[in-house]
């Protein structure tokens, strides 16, 4: 885990098509000197060729912007296997842009009106291997969850693996580290992770992740 210092901070890049909303991001990260922006972007394609150049220790990305769109970005960042954590700061509320999101390996989602020290908040509980989300994104997918009613169903039973691997996947963990962590086959997590879908009938990641908050703020 990353331990930003003052004297070693945490090196950001931002990446948001309006300047006065990366100088705001700037104002408020600007308090806590553990944390460094070190370069921004305007837009998607400019962002991948950015993070390939500094490779920084966290990403924080609005979605649309011109040339490529920031999901778009991430899908290529992931692809590229560049090591970093990707945070999408936005005005997006819907699940839509959420799911897709999350799909293309998003380590967080926060809504444009958060705080300065929510945003602080949360880029430190990224470093520590949780996925993010603002007060107002989990109320959205609770809603979402209340409509489908997912909790109130019959119990599903899940096993101590299972569990372990749903928490690893709720927090960005790839099919990769999970193995890794767990000493277990790459194969075999994703047979765990096929296992779980069945179960729980979810259709992609996002769902698992929605399933993981549900039950985590029901408990």
């Amino acid at each position: 885990m990353i331990e930003p210092t003052e004297s070693k901070p945490l090196r950001v890049i931002l990446a948001d098509d309006h300047e006065i909303v990366r100088a705001g991001i700037r104002r408020l990260l600007s308090i806590d000197r553990r944390l460094k922006i070190i370069d921004e972007a305007d837009n998607g394609l400019d962002l991948i060729d950015t993070v390939e150049y500094h490779k920084p220790d966290i990403v924080i990305s609005d979605i649309m912007m011109p040339k490529m769109n920031g999901i778009e970005a991430l899908k290529k960042i992931r692809d590229l296997k560049l090591d970093c954590y990707v945070i999408m700061l936005t005005a997006y509320e819907d699940s839509f842009h959420l799911e897709n999101a999350l799909e293309a390996g998003a380590d967080g989602y926060l809504s444009k009106d958060i705080n300065a020290s929510e945003l602080i908040d949360s880029i430190l509980d990224v470093l520590k291997g949780e996925r993010v989300f603002s007060k107002s994104v989990v109320r959205l997918i609770k809603k979402k969850g209340a409509n489908t009613s997912e909790l109130d169903a019959t119990p599903v039973v899940i096993t101590k693996r299972e569990q372990e691997i749903l928490d690893l996947v709720a927090k960005g963990k790839t099919s990769q580290y999970i193995a890794e962590k767990l000493f277990i086959s790459v194969r075999t997590v994703e047979s765990h992770r096929y296992n779980l879908m069945q179960k729980l009938d979810v259709n992609n990641v996002a769902e698992l992740i929605r399933y993981s908050i549900l039950k985590r703020t029901s408990e």
